[in-house]
């Protein structure tokens, strides 16, 4: 499971608890009836969670994103190191994670089709 998280300057510990309980509890891959009722705890799956500023651009307005709703390091940071330990709590096992803020070539095979957002302040 590839994660794209995108930290806000309005997000707590709250939100980090709710997005990793969210994380490893989706029921989104196949039983052996074909049909998404497991999670990523019970096909031993693996997680790779990269820190993606980008995912906060508003396009509101214009053809230029703007980023003001991301975090700068002095929050996003932290929050983003919680959130991949509590993950890998969770999950049982080691998270592999990207280099916050480096410029990183991420492959993805998107074996689905399978992409969902997850927004902590959009709980639906």
């Amino acid at each position: 499971m590839l994660i794209l998280v995108g930290i806000s300057d309005e997000d707590t510990a709250e939100d980090i608890d709710w997005l990793v309980r969210k994380s490893v509890g989706l029921r989104i891959f196949d039983d052996a009836q074909g049909v998404m009722n497991l999670d990523i705890r019970q096909v031993h799956g693996e997680i790779l969670a990269v820190s993606q500023f980008t995912l906060m651009a508003s396009t509101k307005r214009g053809n230029r994103p703007s980023y003001i709703r991301a975090a700068g390091e002095a929050t996003a940071l932290p929050l983003y190191h919680t959130f991949t330990e509590q993950l890998s709590q969770a999950l049982g096992r080691p998270v592999a994670t990207g280099v916050f803020g480096a410029d990183m070539q991420v492959e993805l095979v998107n074996d689905g089709p399978v992409t969902i957002w997850i927004d902590s302040h959009n709980r639906e």
